[in-house]
């Protein structure tokens, strides 16, 4: 018994021991502020969830077919590091058509591990210790964190609800120093729902060019805009040669797990982040390239069925949620609403916390967004309308509750 004592003793202090051999900067990295709602809503099956971003449709049937076709012909190789050469050419002739961008498959497109590694590859590319990534936020939580682990500074730049969230010029220069390097965009946002419009891309256009900077675009939205059509920064002039445009097909395909993205740009700089891929990951799999090509090729109707709803779910959460008493703007892109919550008088944690608990639905607190967050929550549409009614309905309980407290 007292071996066993003494073993237990030596294995906690040896694990223990273990954070010295850490780097600091992912030692001291902050986890993921959404995991925290996951983890308190898993399992649970009376709690709805407005918290993941992510379509609730399962990707196209034919889409699936022709992955499982692949495999059945044995086709489980490596493929070139920059992607299947059908898949790169696909992708040029979507993105020239779509959002009048035109890249040339051979040398300017690259397809990686969800639009996530492309980002996490252009900062490496970038960015040298002390260079500052300027980031719009409320955002997209990794930016700051990968900025980090590069040995950059990541420089957050607040927007604001009367602005639509939109990034403005003013706000960019001041925040402008002789270290900054990279700007991030997200448009349209998560988590705001923002969009930035060909006039609102000029003004940030110009100053780019004027401070020397590159631009890193994420446009894993751009498909999912309403009543108007996704501007890409690269299609300004000027622009292209300087901007990283990264997108894939987690959002408008319904192809979260399939973990496929690209990134577009210079041959110069795809040629150095593909240094960092070959190094890395090899390729993406050859079986989710596959299937990408097919939701290019013959899968857009199928795409365009699902924004569709996605517009519908939309106006239906904009409306449930004036009416109930939250105050939103009305997003324009994505699938997320980010309604106040500050006429509640709780801060946007104890909010979703108690609305967890107390309503059965799960939001991600505005705060952990970045800059501007706080007083806000961000929930997804992207589940069914029988679950976003229900959700208004327990959402509007949990508010007449708290109007009993005051």
């Amino acid at each position: 018994m007292i071996k066993q004592e003494q073993v237990k003793t030596e294995t906690v202090r040896e694990t223990k021991s273990m954070t010295r051999f850490l780097n600091p900067l992912v030692r001291d990295m902050p986890p993921s502020g959404i995991r925290k709602y996951f983890d308190l809503a898993s399992g649970n099956k009376e709690i709805i969830s407005l918290g993941v971003g992510e379509p609730d449709f399962v990707t196209p049937w034919h889409v699936r077919e022709a992955a499982v076709a692949s495999l059945e012909r044995g086709r489980t190789t490596y493929t070139p590091n920059a992607g299947l050469p059908e898949l790169r050419e696909a992708i040029g002739e979507y993105l020239h058509n779509q959002f009048d961008v035109t890249y040339e498959p051979k040398n300017e497109i690259m397809v990686t591990i969800g639009g996530s590694e492309a980002i996490d590859l252009a900062l490496r590319t970038f960015i040298c210790p002390g260079d500052e990534v300027l980031v719009p936020e409320p955002c997209y939580i990794p930016y700051s964190p990968i900025t980090t682990i590069t040995g950059g500074v990541p420089v957050g730049i607040e927007t604001f609800a009367k602005d639509n969230f939109r990034l403005t010029p003013e706000a960019l220069r001041a925040k402008l120093t002789p270290r900054s390097k990279v700007l991030i965009l997200c448009y349209p946002s998560n988590p705001t729902g923002g969009i930035m419009s060909y006039e609102d891309l000029l003004p940030i256009a110009k100053i780019a060019e004027e401070h020397d900077l590159i631009v890193i675009s994420d446009e894993i939205y751009a498909e999912l805009t309403y009543g108007t059509r996704h501007v890409s920064i690269a299609s300004l002039p000027g622009m292209k040669d300087r901007t990283i445009l990264v997108s894939g097909f987690s959002k408008a395909f319904a192809m979260t797990g399939w973990r496929m993205g690209y990134a577009c740009g210079h041959p110069e700089i795809i040629s150095a982040m593909l240094k960092i891929h070959q190094y890395t990951v090899m390729c993406a799999p050859v079986m989710g390239q596959v299937a990408a090509y097919e939701a290019l090729t013959k899968g857009l109707e199928e795409k365009d069925r699902m924004i569709e709803s996605y517009n519908q779910r939309r106006r239906l959460v904009v409306k449930g949620f004036r009416e109930i008493g939250l105050e939103c703007h009305e997003p324009q892109g994505a699938f997320y609403l980010f309604p106040s919550i500050a006429s509640t008088g709780l801060s946007s944690d104890e909010f979703c916390e108690r609305l967890l608990r107390e309503g059965k639905v799960a939001t991600v607190a505005g705060h952990v967004f970045g800059l501007g967050g706080e007083g806000f929550i961000r929930c997804s549409y992207a589940s069914s309308v029988s679950q976003l009614q229900e959700a208004i309905h327990r959402i509007d309980g949990f508010l007449n509750k708290l109007k009993t407290e005051a």
